[in-house]
């Protein structure tokens, strides 16, 4: 489904977008010439800055002072940063949106720590609102994307794994942040508590919906600019809910599901054998049954935008989850 938008909140928001840019960029300073380059390469790649404009959102209908919120909304943003540079490193992935990863060229160590250095930093941030709340919150989102990332390591492996255990898995590496970086936004605009527990609700909804858009995008055709080839999850030995979706609808011992088992496994690593389960997955409608279920976490996310007083700030708010679910990349 298409939404047809009525605003540009991209457009709207660059002003207070801008400002977090240059405050993320002085955040992620490296003294050491080696790497600092490579650092500031991946803090400018990071795409549309989705999160702090959540958190600058939750707070624009109501009292809220501009400098703290592009400090917290630069925290929110390293604190995203720094989860990816670990998140590569367990993976050993060697590009992210086409660029090399920073454990692609440097040492495990040398990437943990500077992973370390990007969480201590965003870490400052976030103290630095002088709100012992949304140090609270901060702190309770990085140990939610831990726990995510955990979930990815244990459990993300099994096709009987169940949509309650995906969705808790999703929620803590992607929908915490979100619903955490609305929180705190809310917070800082000092909104009512209804519309904080609302509002965060919203970032939840939206970032569950990103992470299944993003689980969609990995099935389709020409998304490579993602960094990745397509079926990437699965040679990762990841499922995801198309291939739960996929994998619901396939008998025991048909040849289809001994195939998908070998592949998740690792015990089938071949090109054309992935490329069949991909083209598989396709062909069976799984894809459009997890964007509806995408759509319906965006439905949910405008409902609570409603907690937003202004008109306008609702409707900007509306748009971000519209786009989480029109996007391609």
């Amino acid at each position: 489904m298409v939404n047809i938008r009525t605003r540009d909140v991209f457009a709207d928001m660059r002003p207070e977008l801008q400002r977090v840019e240059a405050r993320l960029e002085e955040s992620a300073q490296v003294d050491f010439p080696a790497v600092a380059d490579l650092v500031l390469g991946l803090v400018r790649a990071g795409g549309k800055r989705l999160r702090p404009l959540v958190l600058l959102l939750a707070a624009r209908s109501f009292d809220f002072d501009r400098d703290l919120l592009i400090t917290a909304g630069a925290g929110v943003e390293l604190l995203h940063t720094a989860s990816l540079v670990h998140d590569d490193t367990v993976d050993r992935a060697a590009l992210r949106r086409g660029r090399p990863t920073l454990n692609s060229v440097l040492s495990s160590g040398a990437v943990i720590l500077l992973g370390d250095y990007l969480f201590a930093q965003s870490a400052m941030l976030a103290a630095a609102t002088e709100r012992p709340r949304v140090v609270s919150i901060f702190a309770s989102t990085l140990a939610d994307i831990c726990d995510g990332q955990l979930r990815e390591m244990f459990v993300a492996h099994r096709l009987d794994q169940t949509r309650e255990e995906y969705e808790q898995r999703i929620f803590g590496k992607t929908a915490s942040l979100f619903a955490g970086a609305a929180e705190m936004g809310a917070i800082l605009g000092n909104a009512p508590e209804e519309a904080v527990q609302s509002l965060r609700r919203y970032g939840a909804d939206v970032g569950m919906a990103f992470q299944i858009v993003d689980d969609v995008l990995d099935f389709r055709e020409g998304t490579q600019q993602l960094g990745k080839p397509a079926g990437h999850d699965l040679t990762q030995g990841t499922v995801t809910l198309p291939t739960m979706i996929y994998a619901s609808g396939l008998t025991e011992s048909s040849t289809a599901m001994s195939r998908l088992r070998d592949v998740v496994a690792g015990d089938l690593d071949d090109p054309g054998d992935i490329a069949s389960v991909v083209r598989e997955v396709r062909a069976s409608g799984a894809l459009d049954a997890a964007m509806d279920e995408a759509q319906r976490f965006c439905t949910r996310a405008r409902v609570h935008a409603a907690s937003a007083s202004d008109p306008e700030t609702r409707e900007l708010l509306e748009e971000v989850a519209d786009f989480v679910c029109d996007r391609s990349t």
